[in-house]
């Protein structure tokens, strides 16, 4: 969300300014210092005090006719020793979402749902009309389950619109090194560990499993920029427009990196050594997972721009600016 809220409402010349983005929730002073609220971090954004400080910027109009709903957990391990927790957060909060667009006669979505809901791949790679529903993990289930629910609401009401996007790993960070993923306690996702590692956060990476039939072993997964993400949802409201019915659609780039070969294009970005043990494989995990991208291409006229070198080089740069977070700085 924190991503996408800068292509809705900035032009290309602010989106590049520095420290712009970082600004871009409107600042607070505490203690005489300056903190970055809203696109930077959690927490409402004053709108009042962002037009003040710039103008140009549109707010939300009163009468909003489209939802991208972003809300949830998201993180696979976790859901396997917290499955009430994640059912409870991801699908009620969703039904109350849909049941409050119902009520205010807004009846168009994008939802941000999962490559997890293929479960362990039957072939390689991930087209959309691969089987769903052979769920490896409770996070996965939670997004098969609210894509089901949104494809009935679709079926049985007029008027409803909706596109899924089944994410595969979102990494990166904006090049301005203002926005990226603050972990609260310890990450649960492959690269915001490892830059955690290189900065000096913490002391080894643990990699889940090396006997995976892969090629070194170690979990294969398609990475995407998390800014090629952002103008995928831009596409997908775009395609909402057209009073689409219930589309679904991959982002991915359609190419699989190993866990170890994200470690070693993390230390090539960073220019330091990324220490690691193999550790038991971690329950939920498959093998390997990479998109096949072409409908989203054909459909949206999106793809993927950037490459896994600019990914990483992007994360840390704001790790660096940001060596212990958000709240730390």
């Amino acid at each position: 969300g924190r991503m996408v809220t800068p292509k809705l409402f900035f032009s290309p010349r602010q989106r590049q300014a520095p420290g712009l983005l970082r600004r871009a929730g409107a600042c607070r002073r505490r203690g005489g210092r300056e903190r970055p609220r809203g696109c930077g971090r959690p927490g409402p954004v004053p709108r009042a005090a962002f037009r003040k400080r710039y103008p140009p910027f549109t707010p939300a109009p009163a009468n909003p006719q489209r939802v991208m709903h972003f809300a949830g957990l998201k993180a696979v391990g976790e859901s396997v020793q917290k499955p009430l927790e994640y059912y409870k957060v991801n699908l009620t909060g969703t039904i109350r979402l849909l049941e409050v667009m119902n009520a205010h006669g807004v009846r168009n979505i994008v939802f941000s749902s999962s490559a997890t809901v293929y479960g362990d791949p039957a072939y390689l790679p991930l087209d959309e009309k691969h089987p769903v529903g052979g769920c490896t993990n409770p996070y996965g289930k939670s997004k098969y389950f609210i894509e089901e629910m949104i494809r009935d609401l679709c079926k049985a009401e007029k008027g409803w619109n909706a596109v899924l996007l089944r994410y595969f790993n979102p990494i990166g960070a904006h090049e301005s090194g203002d926005i990226g993923e603050d972990p609260q306690g310890i990450p649960n996702n492959l690269m915001p560990y490892v830059a955690q590692v290189a900065v000096g956060r913490r002391e080894f990476l643990s990699v889940f499993g090396n006997d995976y039939d892969t090629v070194d072993g170690t979990g294969v997964r398609d990475y995407i920029h998390i800014v090629d993400l952002a103008k995928g949802h831009i596409a997908a409201l775009k395609k909402l427009k057209e009073n689409c019915g219930c589309k679904i659609y991959n982002l991915g780039t359609g190419t699989g990196y190993s866990v170890l070969q994200m470690v070693k294009a993390m230390e090539k970005a960073s220019g330091r050594e990324i220490k690691y043990k193999i550790v038991a494989r971690r329950e939920g995990d498959v093998a390997t997972c990479y998109a096949d991208p072409g409908l989203a291409a054909q459909e949206l006229g999106w793809k993927a721009a950037f490459g896994l070198n600019k990914m990483c080089e992007d994360l840390w740069r704001w790790q660096m600016q940001n060596p212990m977070g958000f709240s730390k700085n």
